[in-house]
């Protein structure tokens, strides 16, 4: 889902997700997946025809390090309790070795499914010609941007309430180009790469996105006042799309003073729009405000491919297997995908128990000052779906369109499919 043609965009009219435009008007029937694959894109790549069954989309999994693995364990779970129809592809990706095959593995399975989720995934090597996996993965696909929707949770007590807050991030160039020498024994120079064509289409994105969910205002956050010709070039770029939507505000704020007005005043912020370092830390603050890393989801969109993961992207090596990781952001996750494949009424029948579980049930692990485990959230969440519905769940093929979610409370209203 992202940002097609410039000159020739539209989008869907609700986006769920985030928003997908072509250049040609799409079928209101058509999901998010077929969007993408089925539309003229801004860039040429080599495509594999995507795997897709009977109605039953083939997704690649890569648990990556660290929790991912049981994390990816309880989706797995939920998605089979509930009949999802998605068949997951695991690829592992050694993080010790010192080439890239299982990443190359990886990016080839994604580019026959169309969509991915992942947990994160170490590089332990220092060798100069090993890239980062999670940084190649972006490259490689040309997800170029990144949107986190960082909104707060009733249930768990933070110091500020009601944040809305939607990040969008340039993913594929900045100080992420990965491109450094020594010039000289001793002296190490690293480049920041920012292009006119990346910066316009994911300014694009940004103010499209805030258009169609009824956002008012997008901050570009930058660091122009030093690096006047990169950051300059960024926000440049930004004020000038700007001008084509005189219906949303647009103002800039400089990174490090950024930071500081999150932590103070963090509602003044609706849409922000950031390179890709500052996305980084941007996100992570922001997530370190609604409670920590085990709450948000993140989303990486390309023009053919999507990719979906926990918001924060840690890898949470020092809590793997003792059952106390938080599952949500993984869950959040795996609904984001539900979505972007079209599957709405499951996206729904999930997000409604993970409501429920933790804002109130408040069914929380440590990190956002519970007491339960792991599983006992995970139990919780199933326990949540199989109470409003029983052994029914209303979702069936033909009945996957965007809804209200709605609980029935009689014996005849579950026997209702999912409209």
């Amino acid at each position: 889902m992202a940002v097609r043609l410039l000159s020739k965009l539209k989008v869907l009219p609700e986006v769920r997700g985030v928003a997908n435009a072509s250049s040609a008007a799409a079928p209101a029937t058509l999901s998010d997946f077929d969007l993408q694959h089925k539309t003229p894109v801004i860039r040429q790549q080599k495509l594999i025809p995507k795997a897709h069954y009977g109605g039953r989309h083939a997704v690649t999994m890569l648990p990556g390090g660290g929790i991912g693995p049981e994390c990816m364990g309880y989706v797995r779970d939920i998605f089979k309790y509930i009949g999802a129809p998605v068949d997951f592809e695991v690829v592992n990706i050694d993080p010790n070795v010192d080439n890239d095959h299982d990443v190359q593995y990886a990016i080839t399975t994604i580019k026959r499914n169309g969509v991915g989720i992942k947990g994160n995934i170490e590089t332990k090597s220092e060798a100069a010609y090993v890239t980062s996996r999670n940084v190649a993965l972006r490259n490689e696909l040309d997800m170029y941007a990144y949107v986190m929707n960082c909104k707060s949770f009733p249930g768990v007590t933070t110091r500020h309430k009601d944040i809305n807050i939607s990040i969008i991030r340039q993913n594929t160039e900045g100080e992420y180009a990965m491109l450094e020498h020594e010039s000289v024994h001793g002296v190490v120079e690293s480049m920041k790469v920012v292009t006119a064509s990346n910066s316009e289409r994911v300014a694009r994105f940004a103010f499209e996105y805030a258009k169609r969910n009824g956002r008012k205002k997008v901050t570009t956050v930058h660091k122009a006042n030093i690096m006047k010709l990169s950051d300059g070039l960024f926000l440049e770029t930004s004020r000038k799309m700007a001008e084509q939507y005189p219906d949303i505000e647009h103002n800039d704020m400089i990174i490090d003073n950024c930071c500081m007005q999150l932590v103070a005043k963090p509602h003044q912020f609706d849409v922000m729009l950031m390179t890709n370092l500052y996305g980084s830390i941007v996100s992570n603050v922001v997530c370190g405000l609604l409670g920590g890393a085990g709450l948000l989801s993140g989303r990486n969109y390309g023009d053919h491919y999507a990719v979906f993961e926990p918001g924060t992207r840690n890898t949470g090596t020092a809590i793997a297997g003792k059952n106390v990781a938080n599952p949500i952001a993984m869950i959040n996750a795996s609904i984001d995908m539900l979505e972007h494949l079209g599957h709405f009424c499951h996206a729904d029948l999930i997000r409604n128990a993970v409501n429920k579980t933790c804002n109130v049930d408040k069914i929380l692990t440590p990190d956002v000052g519970g007491t339960a485990s792991s599983t006992d959230v995970v139990n919780a969440i199933i326990a949540c779906m199989s109470k409003e519905y029983g052994t029914f769940f209303p979702c069936v093929t033909g009945a996957n369109k965007p809804k209200e979610a709605g609980k029935p409370k009689t014996a005849e209203k579950k026997s209702k499919k999912c409209k």
